[in-house]
């Protein structure tokens, strides 16, 4: 039989299946190889039966997709909602979004700032931005806001735009940064003297699972390790007043953001799947950052998983969120 590139040799057909599931590939593109595997070799039958599998594992992928995208807009509804509730806007304000990703919250601002009002979406990545557009069009809203390419580092704006908006908003963009004052310096200066600078982000440390799965938090410190190996602080939620002082503004207001749920509130379920796919995200991040090995991150998420069919679970977590005003030019 012939043999995968840099794979061990192959003789039989119980070497071919030992090699193609020990190499790292999906379940759709270990199928397919099986399949031309089979079709090298004159076998037929199997190469119907791997094609047949290939092509029933992508419909399972794809619905997975679907039902982690369903499990996301729910998550990001709930979020949306504190983040309106604390944004408290009165309709007509000019705000401008750093890092507005997916623009859901983005144009959530801008149906509460009504049609006096203007929003201003900055996003990075050009993917996101033209998923943001089609999302809006689906929704008949792509007049309500304007989507901006830019680097939040680097913020571009109009000469006339500097100082002109009343709400400057950032929210989970500082844990991802490595310079994260200077965000928030940028963001002073884009709004007009009074107006507001709110930031709301992520102290990972205060991540709290009840009773805890086995092995969850050695995870999820790694998880924090690999923040820091990165160059970004997972803690900044607890540094956003002392962000705003050194930037320049007057913090006027903190507040704890709640995101959680317990066993019976029928959401329990979103929280935990949402915390594994992160995990499982990061998960040769988290690896290398150490001492987890795979062994132990699988009975990790095993054990998470499995928590979250306990009558007594309970999911804490908040966001951090914080408030200043711009004093003077």
């Amino acid at each position: 039989m012939s043999e995968f590139v840099g794979a061990p040799k192959i003789t039989s057909l119980a070497d071919l299946f030992a090699v193609a599931y020990q190499i790292e590939i999906d379940a759709v593109a270990r199928y397919k190889l099986l399949a031309g595997q089979m079709e090298t070799h004159n076998n037929p039958e199997l190469v119907a039966v791997f094609n047949d599998l290939a092509r029933a594992e992508g419909i399972h992928a794809e619905e997975i997709r679907r039902q982690a995208r369903r499990r996301l807009a729910l998550l990001n509804d709930l979020l949306n909602q504190s983040s309106l509730r604390a944004l408290a806007l009165k309709g007509g304000e000019r705000v401008l979004d750093v890092g507005a990703g997916l623009g859901q919250l983005t144009r959530a601002i801008a149906r509460a700032v009504g049609p006096a009002g203007r929003v201003l979406g900055i996003e990075r990545s050009a993917e996101q931005i033209a998923e943001a557009r089609r999302l809006a069009r689906a929704d008949g809203e792509e007049r309500l806001l304007e989507m901006r390419q830019g680097d939040v580092l680097e913020l571009d704006l109009a000469a006339g735009e500097w100082g002109s908006f009343d709400v400057a908003h950032a929210r989970f963009i500082l844990e991802h940064v490595p310079d994260p004052l200077r965000v928030v310096r940028a963001m002073v200066r884009a709004v007009r003297v009074g107006g507001r600078i709110v930031i709301e982000d992520d102290d990972h440390d205060v991540l709290r699972l009840w009773p805890e799965p086995a092995g969850l938090m050695e995870l999820w410190r790694a998880y924090i390790r690999s923040y820091e190996q990165n160059g970004n602080d997972p803690y900044v939620g607890r540094r956003l007043v002392a962000l705003l002082h050194a930037a320049g503004a007057l913090p006027t207001r903190n507040a704890w953001l709640f995101f959680g749920g317990c066993a019976g509130d029928g959401r329990i379920d979103l929280f935990v799947r949402n915390l594994v796919d992160l995990l499982e995200g990061a998960r040769e991040a988290i690896l290398a950052a150490g001492p987890v090995d795979r062994a132990r991150f699988d009975a990790a998420i095993a054990a998470t998983r499995a928590w979250g069919e306990r009558p007594d679970a309970a999911f804490w977590f908040a966001r951090c969120w914080a408030e200043g005003v711009r004093t003077g030019p």
